[in-house]
């Protein structure tokens, strides 16, 4: 096993991974996209999904922080969505660090919520920076 594994694996232990279809069915989670912008462009975006760049995703969900989005809590289900559900976890683990105990992701990550059918948008929203 690789290290980037080990370390996959144990931001997962602590971690609720929703499926899709669980998702959808949430009505007061933040979604928060962190795909490139290229893959958004090129493959849609969840709705009422916010994208925010993974470089800036704590600074922007500190619950504590000044520099935060608006409208949301540190109680706040708070869902991380990537290109395959990979780096959506080391995310969510992080923001599990920086006082976000409900932060998650998404198994199968954007790909698995489209294979499902699920709704989606036209990509290239402006991301939040």
């Amino acid at each position: 096993m690789s290290n980037v594994d080990r370390i996959l694996d144990e931001a997962r232990t602590h971690l609720k991974r929703l499926e899709p279809q669980e998702l959808h069915q949430l009505e007061d989670a933040l979604i928060v996209d962190i795909r490139p912008a290229h893959n958004r462009l090129a493959e849609g975006e969840i709705e009422n999904s916010v994208v925010v760049e993974r470089i800036v995703l704590e600074w922007r969900l500190d619950p504590t922080g000044d520099w935060r989005l608006p409208g949301f809590t540190a109680d706040t289900t708070v869902v991380v969505v990537c290109n395959e559900g990979y780096s959506s976890s080391l995310a969510a683990r992080d923001l599990q660090r920086i006082g976000l105990p409900n932060a998650t992701d998404l198994v199968g990550g954007y790909r698995g919520w489209r294979a499902a059918g699920l709704p989606i948008r036209e990509g290239g929203s402006q991301a939040v920076v």
